[in-house]
């Protein structure tokens, strides 16, 4: 029997990545768990595995592709008794799992990303497609396989495509498959779910409430996503002398897709402000060693983001998301802060979790390892995920201020610049201290400007006072 291997869920945010190697051919052998390809997303390096046992009998990608999850890789012939072989029903399975043990769940991803406490209709709504999908499955292994030409293989992957145009939607494969279908932008429809999230209902109500001009019958009022905008087409710019074109690299595509996107719904104001950091410089110094018996590096960004934890929870709407749709503010009461790392990839901002349970020694260890594994490609998917809060530090560069976007749908993000000795009036006297730019850009609909001043206060004085703030 002959199985398409298609692109797992790798994790929640992730919808495409280029292909970075093919590790088999066709008439290879291969068991389940084996791997088949490595895939850059713009988080990690994934490995997708497996679901079959059987031989390989067509591959459908090369090194430089770039895929969408969803499209199917590999085709495996399979004997139909073959130990580990799924049934029809794991083949929905396998499509929503990033690692063994998501391959050994009992329910279809519909299933498992589907709240337990979800209307029945709801559930009755994402099962349905998974059968079509079944049949569907199976009527095309049904057919006599042909010789195929890479343009073809290409033009069909490109049918099982979205766009992806700002944050990816909550809605299941069969569910976007159906948007598609009927050319409906998935990121246009308001979902009835809990989160948010999209079923066919939703997307038929749209489709009818686009015909007829009313309302979707979920009660949300029908409006285009704030991310779709007009882009203009370029000029021929060789008219002018010589140009080369490189492909862009996946980190690179998709940090242009998410801050685009994140410019577009979130009205950014940047708060500037300066602190004395004299004293946390003498911190570290007396700290630095016992940092490094611990195995990392005692740094400003250390202190940084502790000093910042406790900002986030003296201030709570920093620490918050907006839900314009359901008119509601959610607060996190954890703190989870995104670091950004300059890699050779481009920017990646892994998250460093509970920080405010943390102490600065335990940070200064846990950001270099995290910041290390970014670089040499070697973190999981999820440890990017979750960030309430971002810290962008160019000290090591230069400059002395910027105005960094927040990461939707976070509330705010501290961009650190270059500390610079500068003469300083204390006590009647000028004496020299070392001055660090700060700049808080934030989400206005979240913060106001008096708020985001009392924030950046506290971050100053807290390093001003050698942290004794935070006793």
């Amino acid at each position: 029997m002959l199985k398409d291997v298609k692109i797992p869920e790798i994790s929640e945010n992730v919808t495409s990545g280029t292909i970075v190697e093919v590790l088999v051919k066709v008439g290879n052998t291969v068991a389940v768990d084996d791997v088949l390809v490595e895939m850059e997303t713009e988080k990690a390096v994934v490995e997708i595995p497996s679901p079959y046992a059987g031989k390989i009998s067509d591959v459908l990608v090369e090194a430089g592709d770039e895929k969408h999850v969803g499209d199917v890789i590999v085709r495996i012939k399979t004997d139909s008794g073959a130990a580990g072989e799924m049934d029809e029903a794991g083949e929905g399975r396998q499509q929503g799992s990033s690692a063994t043990e998501d391959r050994q769940a009992a329910e279809p991803v519909e299933k498992e990303e589907k709240p337990e406490d979800a209307p029945e209709a709801t559930a009755k709504d994402d099962a349905a497609p998974d059968q079509e999908d079944a049949q569907t499955a199976t009527e095309e292994q049904k057919q006599p396989d042909a010789p195929r030409s890479s343009a073809a293989r290409e033009t069909d992957a490109s049918e099982d495509r979205e766009e992806t145009a700002g944050p990816p939607a909550p809605a299941a494969p069969s569910v976007r498959r159906l948007a598609r279908e009927l050319g409906v932008d998935i990121h246009a429809v308001r979902g009835s779910g809990r989160d948010g999230r999209i079923s066919q209902a939703d997307v038929n109500d749209y489709v009818k409430a686009r015909l007829t001009g009313q309302p979707a019958a979920s009660g949300k009022t029908v409006v285009e996503d704030p991310s779709a905008v007009y882009q203009p087409t370029l000029p021929d710019f060789s008219r002018w002398g010589t140009v080369r074109k490189e492909k862009l690299e996946t980190v690179r595509r998709l940090t242009a897709e998410n801050t685009s996107a994140a410019w577009r719904i979130v009205p950014h104001v940047t708060q500037f402000d300066e602190a004395d950091i004299t004293d946390v410089q003498a911190f570290i110094a007396r700290h630095a060693k016992q940092a490094e018996k611990q195995g990392g590096k005692l740094t400003l960004t250390a202190v940084l983001m502790k000093v910042c934890a406790a900002a986030l929870v003296r201030f709570p709407a920093f620490n918050a998301s907006i839900d314009p749709a359901n008119e509601q503010m959610i607060y996190k009461d954890y703190v989870h802060i995104g670091l950004a790392v300059d890699t050779p990839r481009g920017l990646l901002v892994p998250v460093i979790r509970d920080v405010q349970d943390k102490g600065i020694i335990d940070l200064a260890v846990a950001i270099g390892d995290v910041a290390q594994r970014a670089r040499d490609k070697k973190i999981k998917p999820d440890e990017f995920e979750g960030a309430t809060f971002t810290i962008s530090n160019q000290g090591g560069i230069g400059g002395t201020a910027f105005t960094p976007v927040v990461v939707w749908p976070q509330a705010a993000i501290l961009g650190v610049s270059r500390a610079r000795r500068m003469l300083v009036e204390k006590e009647g006297e000028f004496v020299p201290r070392t001055i660090l730019p700060l700049s808080l850009s934030y989400d206005h609909r979240i913060v106001d400007g008096a708020d985001a001043a009392r924030f950046v206060v506290f971050i100053c004085r807290s390093l001003e006072q050698g942290l004794t703030i935070l006793l």
